[in-house]
């Protein structure tokens, strides 16, 4: 691992922004390329193989570009490619699902889960499968949101339905559950929306999947050496402006290296 080489960090569009918010937090000094394919989106709505077939396109662009780790900031790309990706390919590659799950084990005490995710990750069954790893005990139910990844995309603040949107998946939830994943990188993004109608603790796996990328670096002894903040370039398959919008407000700060790329 060459310590001033960059991340890779990549999502179906703007949600894993939540990721590496967390990531230039934990991390200033490491220089990112941040793939968002937007063009491609939503993910939650393919097919496994073409799921796969869109991130081994993005995993090429990493490695011609000498990516020194590679981050998933995909719930529904972590469930359909991670296996497949971690065995074509020698970078050092994290996804977000084991991390959210971590997490919720880490914060329940009644060890009854509440999970929203897109359609896809809710039938891929992976949270339930990494839950179950740790821990036996656990009730866990599962809603399926498909308006919520492209709602996002093009602006949430502009859809006049969206807290009766959210209010009618969180209604299909358990009332019972003390906690909710958040288990698309999306969400994180409309979190203070989600809390309306959740009066439980809310997991972001975003944390949690940072600490992973820090530990994988201090043992690879892969810190970037420079002592200077790091630099963050942004290429996106569909509309550069709508995804800087979107971005620049969650983020916090202005984007000037932006590229296209193709989907």
């Amino acid at each position: 691992m060459l310590q001033n080489q960059s991340i890779g960090v990549f999502d179906s569009g703007v949600g894993g922004t939540t990721i590496l918010k967390e990531i230039l937090k934990l991390l200033p000094n490491e220089n990112i390329l941040y793939y968002g394919d937007s063009g491609n989106a939503p993910y939650g709505q393919k097919t496994t193989e073409e799921i796969q077939k869109l991130c081994c396109k993005i995993l090429d662009f990493f490695t011609a570009n000498n990516c020194k780790a590679v981050v998933i900031a995909c719930n529904t790309a972590t469930a359909a490619a991670l296996d497949r990706l971690t065995n074509l390919y020698s970078v050092p590659i994290i996804g977000v699902i084991a991390a959210g799950a971590k997490g919720a084990i880490k914060v329940t005490k009644n060890n009854k889960i509440n999970i929203l995710a897109t359609p896809f990750t809710v039938s891929s069954m992976a949270y339930i499968k990494e839950l179950e790893k740790l821990s036996k005990k656990l009730s866990i139910t599962q809603e399926g949101c498909p308006e919520f990844c492209p709602m996002i995309e093009s602006g949430w603040e502009s859809h006049p339905e969206r807290e009766k949107i959210i209010a009618n998946h969180v209604a299909k939830l358990s009332p019972e559950a003390d906690t909710l994943i958040l288990g698309c990188t999306h969400y994180p993004i409309i979190k203070e929306d989600i809390q309306k109608f959740f009066s439980g603790t809310i997991v972001d796996p975003a944390k949690e999947t940072a600490l992973q990328l820090y530990s994988l670096l201090k043992l690879n002894d892969g810190f970037n050496s420079e002592n200077k903040k790091g630099k963050v370039d942004f290429f996106v398959s569909g509309d550069k402006e709508i995804f800087k919008n979107v971005a620049e407000k969650f983020l916090g700060f202005k984007i000037n290296n932006i590229y296209s790329v193709d989907k």
